[in-house]
């Protein structure tokens, strides 16, 4: 079959240059019968004249049938190929090519291949959210994270921010983080089908987690969801998920925390939106300055990301939360509590207070904050002494250098004691007040048992404060001993 360039070749020089057709088909390297069936043509275009194909004609039905009796028993690895078919209908006693049958399965997949539709978008309309996994390096240590991802598909402003966990609490507040930055909320917003958002799949219809439902509510946001395993229905923040890790997050964002870094590279992000221009010719911030007057408008306070959870303190003080086990105030032992949980602190309330924890990661078994304790370890020197280089690395300077003195003067059990005492100061008049005594003592006299454990300052009262007390003598009982004699 002749290109299209050599059929206007053969039209040309017979039709306007006026030659034959005998020297027309010389020239060009046909029959004369081509040439004369391309000058009948008023507009020749590629696919006429094909030719039949009687062996793929006969074949096709039997590749289908086998196409439809193996699906189901392969996988990504084990999958169909032309070879396969090929061999599969040589053993029928199909006379075929391997050609012929790629060409068949190629044909059918150019079929059933989607066409994408050109998608238009309007200031403050849609948003596209996703979760893509990162490398960090954070105190020094390279670490696995999760990159949560929201862009505003008309003026292409993104926002991201970098958790250690791709779950619920990170979902929620990373929504609650973006709309902040962006000053709005878009009309709607586009999800895969994740399990922080949707609790069950019925058809076209879903149904959402209670949380996500009330962050919906919350800002009056429009949840919508790609079909299952179509990534490319929201190919704009697919596209730039990979396009932030490359240009702004290589090599690897280093920091002391994830905040520290998602903040860092956050900002890089806005820097080069100011100078990037889109294919309209207009850069990515003077679109999103149109974009934010169509955002609706916040809400008057955020939604609170955080989960509830009731738990109760066990006999040590401790509660249980996602796997790990905090300590709380030894008074709350055995009580009940509200903990709510968010991405990286845990507040817990009890009895009109409030506690606020560091959140640590599922593999460790146990946090403990021994000044919670200090009402019991005033009254246990023993359990003080073994527990006390943690606790004094809770408190500040002047106990650390009282223990040492103590410690190295009279051993670690009579420092423990002279510590109990004062730990029973620390919950009357509090940490400082006590620091800045226990400093102010230490600098006026010398570090003695005796001297530190009768240190504890007593308020006299006006009407005795005129008196001196003696110190007692053994002697003065003898008199006492005559008596009884």
């Amino acid at each position: 079959m002749l290109r299209m360039d050599q059929v206007h070749v053969i039209r040309y020089k017979v039709l306007v240059e006026g030659l034959s057709i005998r020297r027309v088909a010389r020239e060009v390297g046909v029959s004369r019968n081509t040439v004369s069936k391309y000058l009948k043509m008023a507009e020749p275009t590629r696919g006429e004249g094909a030719r039949q194909q009687p062996v793929l004609s006969s074949v096709g039905p039997r590749i289908d049938q086998l196409l439809v009796e193996w699906n189901g028993r392969t996988t990504k690895k084990q999958r169909i190929t032309g070879t396969r078919i090929y061999r599969q209908l040589r053993e029928e006693g199909y006379e075929v090519g391997t050609t012929t049958v790629r060409t068949y399965l190629r044909e059918k997949r150019r079929q059933a291949a989607e066409v994408y539709i050109p998608l238009v978008y309007r200031p403050g309309d849609v948003a596209q959210v996703d979760f893509f996994e990162v490398t960090v390096e954070k105190d020094n240590t390279i670490h696995k994270a999760w990159k949560f991802l929201m862009r505003l598909m008309y003026s292409g402003r993104d926002f991201m921010w970098i958790y250690d966990r791709c779950d619920q609490l990170a979902f929620l507040d990373g929504h609650v983080r973006a709309f902040t930055h962006f000053g709005g909320v878009p009309q709607r917003a586009v999800y895969d089908n994740l399990t922080a958002a949707v609790k069950k799949r019925m058809g076209m219809m879903r149904e959402l987690t209670d949380r996500f439902r009330a962050l919906s509510s919350h800002y009056l946001l429009e949840p919508c969801f790609a079909r299952p395993g179509e990534g490319h229905d929201k190919g704009g923040v697919e596209a730039r998920g990979k396009g932030i890790r490359l240009a702004h997050m290589t090599p690897i964002p280093r920091g002391d925390t994830l905040s520290e870094i998602s903040a860092t590279v956050l900002s890089e992000i806005d820097e080069a939106a100011i100078s990037k221009v889109g294919r309209d010719g207009r850069t990515v911030m003077a679109k999103f300055d149109e974009e934010a007057l169509m955002l609706r408008s916040l809400p008057a306070a955020p939604f609170d990301a955080r989960r509830v959870q009731l738990v109760t303190v066990n006999r040590q003080a401790l509660v249980r939360l996602d796997g790990v086990e905090y300590s709380v105030p030894s008074t709350w032992a055995r009580l009940d509590v509200t903990a709510y949980i968010g991405v990286d602190t845990i507040a817990i309330h009890c009895m009109g207070k409030e506690v606020t924890i560091k959140k640590e990661k599922r593999g460790r078994r146990r946090c403990v904050t021994y000044s919670h304790y200090l009402p019991e370890l005033s009254r246990k020197p023993q359990a003080l002494r073994q527990v006390a280089p943690e606790l004094l690395a809770e408190l500040s300077d002047p106990y650390r250098q009282l223990w040492d003195a103590l410690s190295a003067a009279h051993g670690e059990l009579d420092a423990a004691r002279v510590l109990a005492k004062i730990l029973a100061v620390i919950g009357s008049c509090g940490e400082q007040r006590a620091a800045a005594w226990l400093e102010q003592a230490m600098a006026e006299q010398p570090l003695h048992v005796e001297t530190i454990s009768a240190a504890r300052p007593v308020k006299v009262p006006a009407a005795l404060a005129g008196y001196t007390i003696t110190a007692g003598c053994a002697a003065d009982y003898d008199v006492l001993l005559d008596e009884v004699q």
